[in-house]
């Protein structure tokens, strides 16, 4: 039997704890001995302090988005530029290997702030990113979790269509379930059949049931409590998996939910 990659796309309203999601399912299936590639796609990046990087280490990250000369080469065109002609498809299955950062076994990509890429733009930077991010979700034989933005921007139909497990990550309160909603409204547009839902920050069990009611027909993956470790961990510079054990647990039910509904 062959085995199974997960391809993971995580997202929600700011501050809902997507990253803290995201870390942890990367922790877990790189335990497992799976290669893992964590994708932070969110222009505000902070996936590598979720890993515990120190101030040092995440200085020496360079966003893809920011290798002018590179993304020039590939693409034919210099970024900041539009119209014009250049590559729809350049070549990227060299990228995690040359410029990914290893840390706990797991390869983290950065793509970082573009400003082109975000308003949808034909340029060469935003081609890059998106072919990119569909060769690591759509022809790559490892795990990849994408900790993406509040909302899809960055997915085409065929990348959306190549997710296995479309996350949204809701917490009690009526903004962020608005997001949920938008952001499965565009998943949908873009053929994404199945949608899930986890709740975070939990203090009751109503907190879970109302999200479970006001989410409808997303389906319901799992819960994480409020843990003030988790807050620390942020604080402390300390990756959420080694601060928290029990959101931990947390997560592996979520994981296990997951690896049960692929099977």
């Amino acid at each position: 039997m062959l085995e199974f990659f997960m391809k993971i796309a995580i997202t929600g309203k700011g501050g809902v704890g997507k990253t803290t999601l995201s870390s942890i399912l990367s922790y877990l299936y790189a335990k497992e001995g799976k290669r893992v590639v964590a994708v932070d796609a969110d222009p505000d990046a902070n996936l590598a302090q979720a890993f515990g990087l120190t101030a040092e280490q995440i200085a020496s990250i360079r966003p893809i988005s920011e290798m002018k000369d590179l993304i020039a080469e590939r693409t034919g065109a210099r970024p900041g530029s539009m119209g014009g002609i250049f590559k729809l498809n350049p070549k990227v299955d060299d990228i995690p290997e040359e410029f990914g950062y290893r840390v706990d076994g797991i390869t983290l990509l950065v793509m970082g702030k573009s400003k082109e890429a975000a308003s949808g733009c034909y340029c060469p930077e935003n081609v890059f990113l998106r072919r990119l991010l569909s060769h690591l979700v759509v022809e790559r034989d490892e795990v990849v979790v994408v900790d993406m933005e509040a909302g899809i921007e960055h997915l085409t139909r065929g990348t959306a269509q190549g997710v296995d497990a479309f996350i949204v990550v809701v917490e009690p309160g009526q903004r962020s379930i608005q997001t949920a909603h938008q952001v499965a409204e565009m998943a949908e547009g873009l053929g994404v059949k199945r949608v899930y839902v986890v709740a975070n920050k939990i203090h009751t069990p109503e907190d879970v049931e109302f999200i479970k009611k006001e989410t409808g027909k997303m389906e319901f993956l799992g819960a994480i409590s409020f843990r003030a470790e988790i807050m620390q961990a942020d604080i402390k510079g300390k990756p959420p998996y080694e601060i928290s054990p029990e959101t931990v647990e947390e997560v592996s039910e979520i994981k296990r939910e997951l690896d049960e509904l692929q099977r």
